[in-house]
């Protein structure tokens, strides 16, 4: 027992473990009691206890060992992914991005709507989601458990219940989402809100290239610029849970009028109006086209200017927040590869010491990180009080 389960009952420490548990199915996938023994330090025959207690709530499966080895085989213990599920929306700029999303973390059905204008109605957002919605749940496993949805949207978001402040590049304030959405789709259960980069700093940090990295930084680049931020294992969302707008710090007080009002903010400099430019296209021109029009680096010198003001943003990360991992996703994903040295030639002026230790990285997650993030934060609940959860769950069901 660690330290922190002193004077714990034996009920805490019992739904301790099996959160431990859990997690190790969750983000490991398929794993055999022994080593489950192995990676808790818990004996043998609690751990049996715990993987039965999880299959009977229909969230682990317990399976006999396939082929001989040397000793006793060992059952193995998988992640009931039709036991439960979260649904998941990426709700950006242009169009929204939905799907279920089982324990283990695979999208088992995903469904794809494109808005209509550049400023979407929040009302018709809203009726795109509850027709999504109505497709994915009825394609969902017969008598799984739904623990939740998750939304991950380009906006500063108020932690507390939902709240879209602030979505610039979607001409939203003071939207109430996670009520709209609660009034749309009632009873799927707890309803979780959060800034895209966020989500994507989530699972990025659990399932991505930060896996193992305590303090990551993850950009967000569509249209606009987002940051997720971990710190000591954490996501750090602010008091509010408006931290991370890395997209409207400042780096050229001189430059273009952004859409939150201010001159110079850093998505002004390297966002897709700022690629698209670059490159020589028109407001609207699709911007992965155009960078598929360029085929190396050697012959992106038309993107010098953007790679060099994201690698003075990334150096002023690295030194606010020293972290061992960069990285840039969506847009910046394609980005990067093409400036890396003008980046990494800016990133030379950050201070030695945590320069030295941070790294620059593509996203593991591709362009799924938001969707994913958005449905671990509804896992999270599950993950600390598994057989709790689903309990619940299931009385407000009945």
């Amino acid at each position: 027992m660690t330290s922190s389960l002193a004077g714990a009952t034996q009920e805490e420490v019992r739904r301790h473990n099996l959160g431990r548990l859990l997690r190790i199915l969750h983000l490991g996938g398929p794993v055999s009691r022994a080593d489950i023994t192995r990676l808790t330090g818990l004996n043998r025959s609690t751990v049996g206890a715990l993987t039965t207690d999880l299959a009977r709530a229909g969230l682990a499966v317990e399976r006999d060992p396939v082929g001989r080895g040397v000793g006793r085989p060992s059952i193995m213990v998988t992640p009931h992914e039709s036991g439960a599920f979260a649904l998941a929306f990426d709700l950006r700029v242009e169009r929204t991005i939905a799907a279920v999303v089982s324990l283990g973390g695979a999208v088992a059905s995903r469904r794809e709507a494109r808005h209509t204008n550049r400023d979407p109605d929040p009302e018709a957002v809203f009726r795109q989601l509850e027709r999504l919605t109505a497709e994915l749940l009825a394609d969902a496993p017969a008598g799984a458990v739904c623990l939740g949805v998750g939304l991950a949207i380009p906006g500063v978001v108020r932690h507390s219940d939902g709240l879209v402040r602030f979505a610039p590049n979607m001409g939203w304030v003071d939207v109430p989402v996670a009520a709209m959405l609660e009034a749309r789709i009632p009873g799927a259960g707890p309803i979780v809100v959060g800034n895209d980069a966020d989500m994507g700093a989530i699972a990025e940090h659990l399932r991505g290239v930060g896996r193992g990295s305590a303090n990551m930084v993850f950009l967000a680049g569509q249209v606009g610029v987002g940051g997720g931020i971990i710190l000591d294992g954490r996501l750090m969302v602010g008091a509010g849970g408006y931290g991370g707008e890395v997209g409207h710090m400042v780096v050229n007080p001189g430059g273009r009028r952004c859409r939150c009002g201010r001159r110079g903010c850093w998505e002004t400099e390297i966002g897709e109006e700022a690629v698209v430019r670059a490159l020589g296209g028109q407001p609207g021109d699709p911007v992965d086209a155009l960078l598929a029009e360029v085929p190396s680096a050697a012959e992106a010198g038309r993107l010098g200017e953007i790679g060099r003001w994201l690698g003075i943003g990334v150096g002023n990360l690295v030194n606010v927040f020293n972290p061992d991992v960069v990285v840039c996703g969506g847009l910046l994903s394609k980005l990067l590869p093409l400036v890396a040295d003008q980046v990494r030639d800016e990133l030379e002026a950050a201070l030695t010491a945590p320069r030295e230790q941070v790294r620059l990285a593509l996203p593991g997650m591709d362009r799924d990180a938001a969707l994913i993030g958005a449905a671990e934060s509804v896992f999270a609940p599950l993950l600390d009080d598994p057989i709790g959860c689903v309990e619940r769950v299931r009385e407000r069901a009945a």
